[in-house]
């Protein structure tokens, strides 16, 4: 590729990064329903604000029916960061459980020195921070920002608080999905696990930012959890 060439490209993945993040809303409301085969067994609501170049993620998970008795404890979940030209960065992830605060967690994502450090009680482990880490939580909105359609894969690392994974997944254009929210035209993400590892499986509404509508993970037994959007609020 000659040099003329490169700066044209350069040029139009930058026009196109800054659309999306011109375009990306400046908050987002969902909520959820999370079923085990036909059975609803909990919640999750979450929240995404942006305040210029700044974003706030807040997830809380709750179990309900009969589930709810035996585990009345929630699970928080919350990312902070910046958002620009190539979407979220996050800074810090947290991951807390009510009645199970042994299994609490945190990252500190460092990208001045290019340190990750994650924390578990009094243990603290710091490794590499690759260019474009994201956490749990900002991985599910980072789609906001990412030109999804003409791509076949995508692959990015992401923390959970405990560690540091690289993540891929096959892009393909997905069914029309029908939600408590409605009908979404969607692209399906597909992680296409080996033996032994879980699966998950997620489908985003191509007319609203890409937001996940639908999530399957499977693990190696074959045991699936499902999340549905029940409700949507963009603003």
């Amino acid at each position: 590729m000659t040099i003329k060439s490169l700066l044209v490209f350069a040029a139009l993945w930058i026009c196109a990064a800054s659309q999306a993040y011109a375009a990306s809303p400046n908050s987002v409301s969902a909520t959820y329903d999370v079923y085990k085969g036909n059975l609803r067994i909990g919640q999750i609501e979450e929240t995404y604000t942006r305040d210029n170049e700044r974003y706030s993620l807040s997830s809380t998970t709750r179990a309900v029916g009969l589930l709810a008795i035996f585990n009345p404890g929630k699970i928080i979940i919350s990312s902070i960061g910046l958002v620009g030209a190539r979407g979220l960065q996050p800074h810090r992830f947290s991951d807390q459980r009510e009645r199970h605060e042994s299994r609490n967690r945190q990252a500190l994502l460092d990208w001045d020195t290019k340190r990750l450090t994650l924390i578990q009680q009094a243990q603290r482990t710091t490794v590499a921070l690759p260019d474009g880490t994201q956490d749990r939580l900002s991985a599910m909105y980072q789609f906001m920002f990412l030109s999804l359609q003409a791509g076949t894969t995508l692959d990015f690392p992401m923390t959970n608080g405990d560690k540091l994974d690289d993540y891929h997944y096959v892009i393909l254009r997905g069914e029309t999905l029908k939600t408590p929210v409605g009908e979404f035209d969607t692209l399906y993400l597909d992680s296409q696990a080996k033996k032994g590892e879980n699966r998950t499986e997620i489908w985003l509404a191509t007319q609203q930012y890409n937001l996940p509508c639908k999530m399957t993970i499977t693990d190696s037994d074959g045991d699936q959890l499902t999340q549905v959007l029940s409700k949507l609020e963009i603003k």
